[in-house]
């Protein structure tokens, strides 16, 4: 099939690059999934569904785990941690009930702030927010993650160096009090 040629067509490029996961936001139906079940398997490549947040097909914890749960385990997660917070969701527990399916993290914090008498969620440097990016790296170091943890930051578009190195001393120092 068409759809089958396409996704093939991604695990050549995939595997043409030497990658061990990729990220996706796969249709939710049998069809789909019984073609990662199969692509996973012959590729050696895991697949990491990433969540997107509130409205998105994967927001929820529990819509990455029911999706992936009698599927071959390389059908996992990619976690991205600013994405839960937004969902009202802890990426602690994220990286708890996905353990060896993690096949990807995106580390990224969000704040929550009152403006116009609304909650809203605002996504800033790591470190400056809700994520507890010391318990993630934890449970990560705890579970032997041997995959990419890729730091997000995508405010402050014209010049983000600065908040990135921020962002990037946040990460060093939750690391260090790992050792």
């Amino acid at each position: 099939t068409r759809r089958s040629s396409d996704l093939r067509k991604k695990f050549d490029f995939a595997k043409a690059l030497g990658m061990v996961a990729m990220s996706a936001n796969p249709k939710k139906n049998k069809a789909t999934f019984d073609l990662l079940d199969k692509l996973v398997a012959e590729y050696d490549i895991a697949i990491a569904i990433h969540n997107h947040g509130p409205g998105a097909r994967y927001s929820k914890i529990r819509d990455v785990a029911d999706a992936i749960k009698d599927h071959h385990p390389k059908v996992g997660a990619c976690v991205d941690t600013g994405h839960y917070l937004r969902s009202d969701e802890d990426p602690v527990e994220a990286l708890e009930v996905f353990k060896e399916r993690v096949h990807g993290v995106h580390l990224k914090d969000v704040r929550t702030v009152q403006s116009g008498g609304k909650r809203q969620k605002i996504f800033t440097i790591i470190g400056q927010g809700d994520l507890d990016v010391a318990k993630c790296l934890r449970v990560l170091k705890g579970q032997n993650f041997q995959g990419c943890v890729a730091i997000e930051y995508e405010e402050n578009e014209k010049n983000p160096l600065s908040d990135i190195a921020v962002s990037l001393q946040a990460v060093r120092d939750a690391a260090a009090k790992l050792s």
